[in-house]
């Protein structure tokens, strides 16, 4: 360090560490600023002066002769060797040294090169901290995304339980209506036929609205519920929106005629098809229909208009009743959504309707949007379709009641074998069986069916899915194995109205499947088509 070159000495001067230079036996020959300014000394105080061993404590000066001087003699050199300095005052100075061993001019040198090792210590604390705090929050994370995840869990949980129930709920609701529809079309017959005393009209008529009415819900509660799950199937097929329009019209025209609303009707223009399903379409806008008519006070007017715009078909129903608040016009289309709490409303509902309208909607391709201009200023609610190119139309009726019958007449003295533990529906259905010239049988478990099917030699079976010894699903395979069981036409006749359900019972061997109430027009024609086939 004697012969530094020109511009080193600054640089070994102001080092940011300590330098210092002894000979062999601990004189001091030279230290840098650096170093003189932590221990208090000038530079004419340490070289020639003092030994090394002078400004280290008893316990360093001990460890530099008993482990430094060895290692220094045998290696050269020693590493990061964690010591005390005296201060001229005499205050510790906690530092850290690396010392090489050289020979400079023919001696011995030994070049120390000093850090001070108390902001090292308060470095490494603030990183130990940090680093635990980085541990405790990377720990809180962890908890956080496994409860985030067990909420998820839980909450996908009542989803599919709510589904469940839904999908559940409306099979329960259906068993009671099966009998009073059967019934009520028993009573409708005699009165028609003259074979029963009069019955009072109007209470025939309010009976028959009702039970349409609570038909009518717990077919919204299966469709939302197939539409949450993801199981909703479209039979699609080119669809004439204006056809769909005037059938909806037919079957609320009383419900329009006892609200007194005055009917603005809208169709001006060429057919608008489009690719969709027919009863889902109709669905849609019966819906619509009847949220005006409920919602409207009597005498309202309700008008309703189908245009194209842009290749896209627009179809509004626009009426005069409550209105509904800018708040509420994005959230009236969720599900269970309701305005008004049920106790404050005159005419309630489930608030699934317009929920199952977006989704039938979506599910085409579309879209829906509400606008009113507030309470008491009535609503409008425009659903848009992507048109359809020029095509043939599909029927104006909804294809899914094409597909389960209509027109055909019942031959007479069909043999029909009625399977359902359901003493109530059996028998209805069996009355009204009996007014078209049926011969039927009853039986109430599978087991009771097999034995007397044989015998009755029927030319159709009714099933129900759920009996209590075997499904009818398991009923259908075996009747099929009977003796002439390959002829028999086979309906399912259930509470469970699912395209699932609907897949295993003609997986199982059955013809149809009728979703309870059943339509006895329906089941005529579906027995009917035996005569034509």
């Amino acid at each position: 360090m004697d012969t530094l070159l020109p511009g080193a000495d600054a640089l070994f001067e102001q080092a940011a560490c300590g330098l210092l230079l002894t000979d062999a036996d601990g004189l001091i020959l030279r230290a840098n600023a650096t170093l003189r300014g932590w221990l208090g000394y000038e530079e004419d105080e340490l070289a020639g002066k003092l030994r090394m061993a002078e400004l280290l404590t008893m316990g360093a000066r001990l460890f530099h002769h008993t482990h430094c001087l060895p290692m220094l003699q045998d290696r050269g050199a020693v590493a990061e060797i964690q010591i005390a300095l005296c201060h001229r005052d005499g205050r510790r100075l906690p530092v850290l040294v690396n010392i090489v061993r050289c020979l400079q001019a023919g001696r011995v040198v030994d070049q120390w090169a000093v850090f001070q090792s108390a902001d090292r210590h308060a470095y490494e604390r603030e990183l130990l901290a940090a680093r635990r705090a980085a541990e405790a929050a990377s720990s809180a994370h962890e908890r956080a995304e496994v409860q985030l995840r067990l909420l998820n869990t839980q909450l996908s949980a009542a989803d599919r339980r709510k589904d469940e129930f839904l999908a559940t709920l409306s099979h329960e609701l259906r068993n009671p209506l099966a009998p009073m529809r059967n019934a009520l079309d028993v009573m409708k017959l005699k009165e028609d036929r003259g074979n029963a005393p009069a019955l009072d009209g109007r209470l025939l008529q309010a009976f028959d609205r009702q039970l349409r009415h609570l038909t009518h819900l717990v077919d919204d509660l299966m469709e939302v519920s197939r539409i949450t799950q993801g199981r909703m199937q479209l039979r699609r097929a080119p669809v004439e929106l204006g056809a769909l329009v005037q059938g909806a019209l037919q079957d609320l025209a009383g419900a329009l005629r006892n609200a007194r609303h005055t009917l603005r009707l809208d169709l001006a223009g060429p057919p608008l098809l489009v690719d969709g399903d027919a009863t889902r379409l109709s669905q849609v806008i019966v819906n619509l229909l009847n949220n005006a008519i409920k919602y409207t006070p009597d005498g309202g007017i309700i008008e309703l208009r189908l245009r194209s715009r842009a290749g896209i078909a627009e179809l509004t129903v626009r009426d005069s009743g409550i209105g509904i608040p800018a708040s509420k016009l994005e959230s009236v289309f969720e599900m269970f959504s309701q305005l008004e709490p049920a106790l404050d409303r005159a005419k309630g509902g489930l608030g699934i309707g317009l929920a199952l309208v977006r989704g039938i909607v979506e599910l085409h391709g579309g879209g829906i949007q509400a606008a009113s201009a507030g309470p008491g200023r009535g609503s409008e609610f425009t659903v848009r379709l992507p048109l359809l190119e020029a095509a043939p139309c599909a029927a104006d009726a909804p294809a899914e009641q094409d597909a389960q019958g209509g027109g055909a007449g019942m031959p007479e003295a069909m043999r029909v074998l009625v399977v359902d533990d359901n003493l109530d529906a059996a028998e209805a259905l069996t009355m009204a069986l009996g007014m078209y010239g049926c011969e039927t049988r009853v039986a109430h478990t599978a087991q009771s069916a097999l034995a007397l099917a044989p015998s009755f030699g029927p030319d159709a079976v009714l099933l129900d899915i759920g009996l209590p010894d075997l499904n009818g699903y398991e009923l259908a395979r075996r009747l099929r194995k009977l003796p002439g069981g390959s002829a028999l036409t086979v309906i399912a006749t259930t509470g469970w109205g699912q395209d699932k359900d609907r897949q295993r019972a003609l997986e199982a061997g059955c013809d149809h499947h009728l979703t309870k109430p059943i339509d006895v027009e329906r089941l005529r024609g579906l027995l009917g088509q035996r005569s034509c086939a």
